[in-house]
């Protein structure tokens, strides 16, 4: 498990500074690793202002996690109209969304008894 946590770590970096890289906001961190019936063990959550800039993160964190950790997704989801994109890395998802979309889902509310830690936007 303790390498699975490393590479989780890496993985999450590797997330936010791709999303980073694009001017993603709002960054936040769901560690759902203590969550007993959480599909996966955490997400990272970004804000693109406009869905070409949500394309834009999304195509950032897919390369910069390729280039920089040596891994690509399972799959991901959302580029037919760029309002929310998902990213499957397996043990990490990467969601990111139009401001609108993340308000109407809310994930951090819906995982509210995960660990939540907000990353400061880079200006």
């Amino acid at each position: 498990m303790k390498n699975n946590l490393i590479e989780n770590d890496q993985l999450v970096k590797a997330i936010i500074e791709g999303a980073q890289e694009k001017k993603g906001r709002s960054i936040v961190h769901v560690n759902l690793e203590n969550i007993e019936q959480a599909p996966t063990q955490g997400f990272v959550i970004v804000n693109g202002n406009t869905p070409i800039q949500v394309e834009a993160v999304a195509d950032s964190i897919r390369e910069y996690v390729e280039k920089t950790v040596g891994v690509r997704p399972y799959n991901y989801d959302g580029y037919q109209n760029s309002q929310w994109i998902v990213i499957d890395y397996g043990t990490i998802f990467a969601h990111v969304f139009l401001p609108d979309y993340r308000n109407r889902y809310n994930l951090e509310q819906l995982w509210a008894d995960a660990i939540i830690n907000q990353i400061p936007d880079l200006d």
